[in-house]
């Protein structure tokens, strides 16, 4: 496997609308069948099939050239989507060789993602590749391909800050809460609405360790389906106040046309919760809570330009740790093209070695059978040695050649060698290539001397 081998081709958000990524996207239950269709193919040898809400691509190893496998791939694509004369190929982007392996690295350390830094695409390509490796899609080269990938992901994540910090307003809410608070664990909270803002922003508190949900609405069918879903219980929304003074946490998002909380309401809650804080997230538009009530001891409110505002602080940071992240991915990339280059190239040598080595032995055997039966075992050694240290000397130049080359002079200077020296595929070293005649013989047969 040589590295212009590999080859990346598919869509992304930034490539595609989703009206037309929709039209690729595979389930996981069809990733397996897929792959079989791709490996099917004839130019596809390894192939990994990466399909979520913002992307659909194909990373392949291919059999034959790269641009064989790629024709074939942008064909399939092309079917799978049912656009016509070639109308997919305007969103459509290709990489092969050290370009496919940046892409994967970029995309499985989440530099790629609509939100940089978001934790999702790794698990993503993890279950990508598990069903390329169940169904025998994925081979040697792309199993550590992307066992790297996922090796340069952790680094990124643990050696950068390109994943610090909230990415959304449900996150942001998170982190503002464990400001206030220290730490969740515990914390009861109160859901004011049944939104799916508002389900999310519960749902991210109770991972972080906050219990004891609580949904209220002016619908209590809504309350109760809301709260099923989040694990809590749902109550009367004219026990509004009762709730308010009992919670540690409460998320609005009702789409009331006026403040359902008034200053006066969040006096009366916070004397009845002597001194103990209170977290208001308002996540409505119109707003829910009144913004006076923000101007009481122990109330802390937040609304969604609030929120808005530590996500996008959030992502500059994640933006300008990211120029970290490329650098480290830059090394990855660089380490992982020697490696792969190495398959390629270090067969050569080996080849060329043993190719060399054969000859050396048979011409040895030739000139001790030539000394006679004088020649004892210390000059048969003294002749094998010899032909040693000329295989060796004869062999550095073009071996340090081989293996200092670039990318693409590495690969062709290998393949000249098995050109120049016989080392055709599957073929035995041993059958070394036939001396050439001795001057004399063709001396004797009349030509020059």
């Amino acid at each position: 496997m040589a590295l212009h081998d590999l080859v990346v081709i598919g869509l992304s958000h930034r490539t595609a609308p989703v009206e037309v990524r929709e039209r690729l996207a595979v389930p996981e239950v069809d990733l397996a069948r897929t792959l079989a269709e791709i490996v099917a193919l004839g130019q596809v040898g390894e192939a990994t099939l990466l399909s979520t809400c913002n992307r659909v691509e194909i990373v392949a190893a291919a059999r034959g050239s790269a641009a064989g496998a790629a024709a074939e791939l942008r064909h399939f694509l092309g079917l799978r989507s049912g656009l016509a004369g070639g109308a997919l190929d305007e969103h459509l982007y290709e990489h092969a060789g050290r370009d496919a392996i940046r892409h994967v690295f970029r995309v499985a350390a989440a530099l790629d993602s609509l939100v940089v830094g978001e934790a999702q695409i790794l698990g993503q390509l993890k279950i990508a590749y598990g069903a390329a490796s169940r169904s025998g899609a994925a081979g040697p080269v792309l199993s550590r391909f992307l066992e790297r990938a996922f090796v340069v992901a952790k680094r990124v994540r643990t050696e950068t800050g390109v994943a610090r910090g909230a990415a959304n307003v449900a996150s942001a809410a998170v982190e503002l809460a464990r400001r206030i608070f220290g730490s969740l664990d515990g914390r009861s909270v109160l859901v004011v609405g049944a939104g799916k803002m508002s389900g999310l922003a519960a749902r991210r508190l109770v991972t972080a360790g906050a219990r004891h949900i609580v949904v209220t609405n002016r619908s209590p069918d809504r309350a109760a389906t809301l709260a099923q879903e989040v694990g809590g219980t749902a109550r009367p929304f004219a026990e509004l106040e009762t709730l308010l003074a009992g919670a540690d946490v409460a998320i609005f998002s009702t789409g009331a046309a006026e403040p359902i909380v008034d200053r006066a309401m969040m006096k009366r809650v916070a004397r009845s919760r002597r001194g103990r804080p209170i977290f208001l997230v308002d996540i409505a538009v119109p707003r829910d809570v009144a913004a006076a009530a923000a101007e009481l001891d122990g109330v802390y409110l937040f609304d969604v330009d609030d929120l808005g505002r530590v996500v996008e602080e959030n992502l500059a940071e994640r933006r300008r740790e990211a120029e970290a992240a490329e650098r480290l991915v830059d090394d990855e990339v660089d380490g992982f093209s020697g490696w792969l280059k190495a398959q390629a190239i270090v067969p050569t040598i080996k080849d060329l070695r043993a190719r060399f080595e054969e000859v050396a032995r048979v011409e040895v055997e030739r000139a001790v059978a030539a000394l006679g039966p004088e020649a004892g075992p210390r000059q048969a050694d003294e002749v094998r040695r010899l032909a040693d240290a000329i295989v060796a000397k004869l062999l550095h130049a073009p071996t340090m050649a081989l293996r200092q080359g670039g990318d693409v002079d590495g690969l062709a200077l290998a393949e000249a060698a098995r050109r120049l020296f016989a080392l055709t595929p599957g073929a035995p070293v041993s059958a070394a290539p036939e001396t050439a005649a001795p001057a004399t013989a063709v001396k004797d047969r009349g030509g020059p001397a």
